[in-house]
């Protein structure tokens, strides 16, 4: 018998506070690298482990860390003086009987691609070192793996806090650096580098976005240019941003920190477009949540899902499960404002019975909660019923983690 708890969150919902705070660490930010990297190091796993034994083996890629390397800029183009570093970590399985893994070719083939696919400027071969320091797991933790029944347990006793829906002010965040991020502004603006980081503020109705953006300087031969190509950024993000805001007053920073008259020291120029390659190391972790948002006023884990394994870890299951139970619930249950659900695992449970499995909501006025607490907890029972499919789904990588 699962425990399960649904009650009602007296609270003003979000959207209707006087402040909000949410900020987003784009595609080129090191933090984002490196949880990107690493989920994409435990799908490869994942997909290996399947093709010579049928099934996922232990493993936890979580750990990693990417060293920042030393760049000259100039105007016109500089250059790369020492290489970054990505440092693996953490626990894998590396063969069972005489069938061997090859964990570190995999492992590191996953950050080349990776930073092939998603990073311009950054060359895998050069602008990169790899260490890998994946080693085998404890045995009781393998020995889940070695267990019979249609769940494994969990590794780990850990809780997770999901919501829905986001607020506008959210929503905005996230969709204004994957705009900066797109195809179409790199085409417009091939200046513009991957580490982008956007942080919003809503006082009242104004909606404040600091952003920092690094520009790529084989681009810049000016400081007017660099300046100018700027001003026309931030005109195309007030535009994108009001689009969506409609009744909001916008303003909006970049790159705050940049000075006229102090050349190369008064902008913010890279060669690569990431700060990775001289001014900012990363680490798992400390990016964005799992929805894709840092969101200060709400709730949220402190597990590091990216890199986890998805069929045994709760810290990678329960984080996105809850939020994907929390949007299902928000779709399909008539008056709910706002709905938090939470999971608390216990080590060695079953990953389909959590120790409990609770829902908050906030309710719009007029609704009660015995009238929509039954469809809430068929919400949550059909999804810990299916979870196969859902960690299914995570293996493969069709379920965004950063």
């Amino acid at each position: 018998m699962r425990d399960v708890l649904v009650s009602e969150l007296r609270q003003i919902p979000l959207e209707e506070q006087r402040m909000e705070i949410c900020e987003r660490k784009g595609l080129g930010h090191p933090d984002y690298i490196c949880d990107a990297i690493m989920n994409e190091v435990s799908i490869r796993l994942s997909k290996d482990y399947l093709r010579r034994f049928g099934a996922i083996l232990h493993h936890n890629t979580d750990k990693a860390l990417l060293v920042a390397g030393e760049a000259e800029n100039r105007l016109g183009g500089g250059v790369i003086k020492k290489p970054m570093l990505l440092v693996f970590g953490d626990r894998a399985t590396f063969g069972v009987e005489d069938e061997r893994v090859p964990v570190e070719d995999i492992t590191v083939g996953a950050a080349k691609d990776w930073i092939r696919k998603n990073l311009r400027f950054v060359d895998p071969e050069e602008h990169v070192n790899y260490q890998v320091e994946l080693k085998q797991g404890s045995a009781e933790l393998t020995d889940i793996f070695k267990r019979k029944g249609d769940f494994l347990g969990a590794n780990d006793t850990s809780a997770a806090v999901g919501f829905a829906p986001l607020t506008e002010t959210e929503s905005v965040v996230l969709e204004t650096e994957r705009f900066l991020n797109s195809r179409e502004f790199k085409r417009r603006h091939p200046e513009s580098g991957e580490d982008i980081k956007v942080m919003g503020l809503r006082k009242d109705s104004q909606l404040q976005l600091t952003i920092a953006m690094a520009f790529v300087d084989r681009f810049i031969d000016s400081e007017s240019r660099y300046f100018g190509r700027k001003s026309e950024i931030i005109d195309e993000v007030e535009e994108f941003v009001a689009s969506r805001a409609q009744d909001k007053k916008v303003s909006v920073h970049l790159n705050t920190l940049d000075a006229r008259g102090r050349g190369v020291g008064g902008m913010y120029l890279t060669v690569t477009g990431t700060s990775a390659e001289s001014a900012d190391c990363g680490q798992v972790g400390r990016g964005n949540r799992v929805n894709g948002i840092i969101p200060l006023n709400r709730p949220t884990s402190s597990e590091a899902a990216a890199g986890k394994n998805p069929v045994s870890h709760i810290g990678k299951i329960y984080n996105l499960l809850s939020y994907h139970m929390a949007d299902r619930i928000y779709a399909e249950v008539p008056g709910i404002r706002e709905v938090y659900v939470w999971l608390l695992s216990q080590i060695g449970q079953r990953i389909n019975e959590p120790k409990i499995t609770a829902a908050q909501l906030v309710l719009k006025p007029g609704t009660r909660i015995k009238d929509v607490s039954g469809s809430v907890e068929e919400v949550l029972a059909s999804e810990l019923d299916n979870i196969g499919r859902f960690t299914k789904e995570l293996a493969e990588g069709k379920i965004p983690v950063c």
